[in-house]
């Protein structure tokens, strides 16, 4: 492997922009190639990052033979995933991807034995897991202040006018965002899908054409109950993008209001009809030296490198995947559906 890990972009969207600011900060990798449908999206990125040692173009299994790549990252929209990630892995490379990793769970599959059998890594961008506050909620959990978990809850509303692709999707807000709420979950209580229950609609007013808002219940591997409700057309009093959690356990509730506010309750003493209680709070700053995407890129270099799996790779974040496939079904078919069985 040569001193530089040379690497290919595919897909310069607006996305891309989150992917090429962290990239450009970091010595051991230079982007050899970039690759968009619209070859004038691809000069656009050249241009405006000053790539001028990248090559351009609307294909990407000509760039691979050309540039032969250590690695791909895959900006593209997600009908796309598969078939970008599929052809980097037999030309070799390993691949960074957005989310969602797949648009279906046959697709997801197919990756991930693909990346299996070229014995490379194929690893998707969850980038709430490189967070403080997650991070610190995650460990107010892991430390015990609630006790065992048994119920954990996230909502999420935002009134988001992206225009463009997301607002023709079916499911949209289950497929294109909820896969980070669902993906926090797992990361959030250590803990995975057992089945879920869930309902979409499309609400009064809605700019989307289908699935706005959502609400779901899914059973957890170690006895939890985690439900999620959510919109995309919420106008006014919005969470942020990380939504705002209540975890409750044996012990006590903590909440995070998915910003800078970790705080919870515990019973002082178990008394009376409802125990009296101390309340308590954590600090967010974990130390962590990058956050969101640029943390994310860097574990996948530093593994490409060293090796090891990043924490969002594919064999791991299918798991994610399939609860938002598995919600689909359920909210399509109106019953429970186990998520093994989808998975």
């Amino acid at each position: 492997m040569s001193e530089k890990l040379r690497a290919v972009l595919v897909g310069c969207g607006s996305i891309s922009k989150a992917w090429l600011t962290p990239i450009g900060q970091f010595d051991d990798v230079e982007i050899v190639g970039l690759v968009d449908v619209k070859s004038e999206n691809a000069e656009q990125a050249r241009d405006n990052f000053e790539l001028w040692q990248a090559e351009v173009g609307d294909s990407l299994p000509t760039m691979l033979a050309r540039q032969k790549p250590d690695v791909v990252f895959d900006c593209t929209v997600p009908e796309a995933h598969a078939e970008v990630t599929l052809g980097a892995l037999a030309a070799g490379a390993h691949v960074l991807g957005e989310k969602p990793m797949a648009a279906s769970m046959t697709q997801a599959r197919r990756m991930v034995a693909a990346a299996e059998q070229a014995d490379r890594i194929c690893a998707v961008i969850q980038n709430r897991r490189y967070m403080d506050n997650i991070v610190a909620f995650r460990q107010a959990i892991a430390d015990g202040l609630a006790g065992r978990l048994h119920t954990l809850t996230g909502d999420f509303y935002v009134g988001a006018h992206f225009g463009g692709f997301r607002e023709a999707m079916q499911h949209v807000l289950i497929l294109d965002m909820a896969i980070h709420t669902f993906d926090q979950a797992r990361y959030i209580s250590g803990q995975d899908p057992l089945s879920v229950y869930c309902h979409d609609w499309n609400p009064a007013g809605s700019w989307f054409r289908h699935g706005a808002s959502a609400a779901a219940i899914f059973e957890m591997s170690d006895g939890m109950v985690f439900r999620y409700q959510g919109s995309w057309c919420a106008e006014g009093m919005n969470t942020s993008w990380e939504g705002e959690w209540r975890a409750i356990g044996d012990r006590g509730t903590v909440l995070w209001d998915g910003r800078d506010r970790i705080a919870g309750e515990r019973p002082s003493r178990r008394e009376g009809l409802i125990s009296p209680v101390e309340g308590f709070s954590r600090p967010v700053d974990t130390g962590l030296t990058l956050h969101g995407h640029a943390a994310i890129i860097r574990e996948f270099l530093d593994c490409v490198r060293d090796g090891g799996r990043p924490q969002t790779d594919c064999r791991d974040n299918i798991k994610s995947l399939a609860m938002v496939h598995a919600a689909i079904e359920s909210a399509e078919s109106g019953r429970k559906v186990a998520v093994e069985a989808i998975r």
